[in-house]
Parts: structure tokens; C-alpha cells; sequence
């Protein structure tokens, strides 16, 4: 058996009321332990590097046009528009950085974890995010944020409207789903084991989510 085959990624929690509303959403974890004596933000080894600028020569302006239409971006692309997030103006994961190798002439590099997630993104179409262990407080799920509570678990963090989808832990969210992760929360230079996860929505197979969390696993912890 292969490690990718024994690979079991862990299911986090929904709020009844997310269940409810949306019964097909699913967050899966990974944990990854970072082994090398460099920061998991520093620069990328050689070989991570190479395949970025193998990945950019293989995705063209053809398959950038039509990469909505392909049947991982489409299901995103519905999944946003039935949570109130309009797909033309707020890109899915995979159609951003499509836009971003456009513009940029290819995928750059940005430091080892960006880059393994990059990676993971545009071979499988499933978004993957990560959050410094160490600083969570139990596992992770997502719910609908409270009015009035803190992004985060600083006293300077800004405040949440009600009624937003959020990837929260015990004390507070930590994540908007889909969108940006709480400043205190993110991997720094100390970090050595991150919490990755990923948003399994319907039309989405439950394949393409693991392979997207076992690959920047892998890459993580071997490189």
C-alpha cells in the first residue's frame, strides 16, 4: 500500500446550523511537522522552485480562459454563489492565482509554504490553507461568526459582522472561509507543525481534496 493510499485526513467539525444550510460542506485536516532547519516561510529549495517553473510552462493563457468551466473550479464557482459571494468579482482559489501566472508571466515563487500550497492548488483545483498548530486552541470547524467578536484571539484584532462563514477553533475564528486567515494565526519563522485544511463542497470529489492535502504534506515535510 502506498502512503497516499493509508493517507486518512481528519474531519473537522460543522455547526448545526452551517449542516443544515449546507450539508455537503466539509473542512478535512492535515497535521504537517516541519523538519527542516529553515523557516517553512523561508525560500524553497531547488527542487520546489523547478517544479513551479515546470507548472507555469504547462498552464497556458488557453487553460487559464477556460479553467472555470473545468468541473473542480465550476463546483467552487457554485458553492460561492450560494453562499452569497459572487464568483466574477471574488475569484475561487484556483481562477486567482490562474489570473495571477497571467499577469506575472508564471508562477513565482514565494517562500516554501506558499509554494507547496501553489502547487497542490493548481495540480487538483482544491484550495489548501494553514495555520500555525501551536496557536490553535482544539480542532477546527466552521461556523457562522457572532456579531461583535474578535478575528482572532488578539485584543487589536478587528471585529465580525454576524452571520459569516468563519473557520473557527474553541476560542475564536481563525480563518474566513474562503478568504483570509487571522493575522496572529498564520505560520511564522518559529513554526513547526501547521494545521492544513481543506473546503470539500458537493461536485468536489473526496479524491482531489486528499491528494490536495496529502501532496502539501509530503512536500512539507520532506523538503
Amino acid at each position: 500500500m502506498s502512503s497516499q493510499e493509508a493517507f486518512e485526513p481528519a474531519l473537522g467539525w460543522c455547526s448545526r446550523e452551517v449542516e443544515e444550510e449546507l450539508p455537503e460542506l466539509r473542512i478535512m485536516l492535515a497535521e504537517a511537522h516541519i523538519a527542516r532547519a529553515a523557516a517553512v516561510t523561508a525560500a524553497s529549495p531547488t527542487e520546489v522552485k523547478a517544479r513551479l517553473r515546470e507548472m507555469s510552462n504547462r498552464f497556458h493563457g488557453p487553460r487559464a480562459v477556460a479553467i472555470r468551466r473545468e468541473p473542480v473550479p465550476a463546483a467552487y464557482r457554485v458553492f460561492f454563489r450560494h453562499i452569497g459571494l459572487d464568483p466574477d468579482v471574488v475569484r475561487t482559489p484556483i481562477e486567482a492565482v490562474a489570473l495571477e501566472r497571467m499577469l506575472r508571466g508564471g508562477f513565482l515563487s514565494g517562500g516554501l509554504l506558499r509554494d507547496v500550497l501553489l502547487l497542490a492548488l493548481v495540480d487538483t483545483g482544491v484550495p489548501v490553507w494553514a495555520l500555525d498548530t501551536a496557536l490553535l486552541d482544539g480542532p477546527i470547524g466552521v461556523r457562522e461568526s457572532r456579531e461583535g467578536e474578535l478575528f482572532g484571539r488578539s485584543q487589536t484584532a478587528p471585529a465580525l459582522p454576524a452571520g459569516r462563514l468563519v473557520i473557527a477553533d474553541a476560542a475564536a475564528p481563525v480563518a474566513i472561509l474562503f478568504g483570509r486567515l487571522a493575522p496572529q494565526h498564520e505560520a511564522s519563522a518559529a513554526t513547526r507543525q501547521l494545521t492544513l485544511f481543506a473546503v470539500q463542497v458537493a461536485g468536489v470529489p473526496e479524491l482531489f481534496v486528499e491528494e490536495a492535502l496529502w501532496t502539501s504534506q509530503m512536500a512539507l515535510e520532506h523538503s
